[in-house]
């Protein structure tokens, strides 16, 4: 696995290997992390002496530390009344896909609504170069993407694989309970519809922002600041924190005249 120029560096293990079975046709493949979360990770400090804190499992009964030997798992049925389970238990009803990834159905990729993509990982053979290369190809081919279930740690997802890129991916998804649906909410009931000016303003600046997708064009603004605050304040320097401005609220078809004088420049 090569590194992107413009990616995150690639993950040297595997996060989850099991296999991807169609019908009788098993593809043992391995999981590697593709998504790679690069915001800052902040330890919390003793004010006083500068040193992390660290937290503890205390019990709000007795008001003591329980070691991690003599903790069980509980699910709250009414406040304060929980059922403890058995670690036998909660093993006992992991399903199959625990070690494999069923597809079931294959659909457009372009189908399903991409709302409920959750995260993506990569897939890669197990010692089954030529089943992965024909099942990658083919569903490049057809421009169709495979669903089934797949657990991961203790919890069961809806996944959807497909070609990218020259490698097979796999998404997991959110399950339809787990997505609000926004037309419940009362505010957008409520909403009038827009005047014809507005409409004609709006559309005009959407034209001439429109251009096609490149996210390459998009900096992570923050971290680079944070990287340069960081690198300012290893070397002793003085941090003066300035507060950027607020932008004034103009009324809307103000903004929307100002917006299309700007993009004229």
């Amino acid at each position: 696995m090569e590194k992107d120029k413009d990616g995150a560096k690639p993950s040297q293990r595997p996060i989850w290997s099991g296999s991807i079975t169609i019908g009788l046709v098993n593809v043992p493949v391995k999981l590697y992390t593709m998504i790679r979360d690069q915001a800052f990770s902040f330890r919390l400090l003793h004010k006083d002496d500068g040193q992390p804190l660290k937290y503890e499992r205390v019990c709000i009964k007795d008001d003591k530390v329980v070691d991690w030997a003599d903790t069980v798992k509980g699910y709250e049925i009414r406040k304060d009344e929980f059922l403890v389970f058995k670690k036998e238990e909660l093993d006992a009803i992991r399903p199959e896909s625990d070690t494999r990834i069923r597809l079931d159905k294959f659909v457009s990729l372009l189908s399903i609504d991409p709302v409920y993509f959750d995260k993506s990982y990569i897939l890669v053979p197990d010692r089954s170069e030529d089943a992965y290369s024909l099942m990658k190809t083919i569903i490049a081919q057809l421009g169709k993407a495979g669903m089934g279930k797949v657990t991961m740690r203790t919890k069961e997802y809806p996944v959807v694989v497909y070609e990218y890129r020259g490698a097979l991916i796999l998404t997991t998804l959110r399950y339809a309970n787990e997505v609000v649906d926004p037309g419940g909410m009362e505010e957008l009931s409520q909403l009038k519809k827009p005047g014809k000016n507005e409409m004609e303003l709006a559309e005009k600046i959407i034209k001439d922002l429109s251009g096609e997708f490149d996210i390459r064009e998009y900096r992570d603004g923050y971290r680079e600041k944070m990287e340069k605050l960081i690198e300012t304040k290893m070397k002793g320097e003085v941090v003066v924190a300035q507060v950027p401005k607020k932008e004034e609220v103009k009324e809307l078809m103000v903004a929307l005249q100002e917006t299309i004088k700007r993009l004229k420049k």
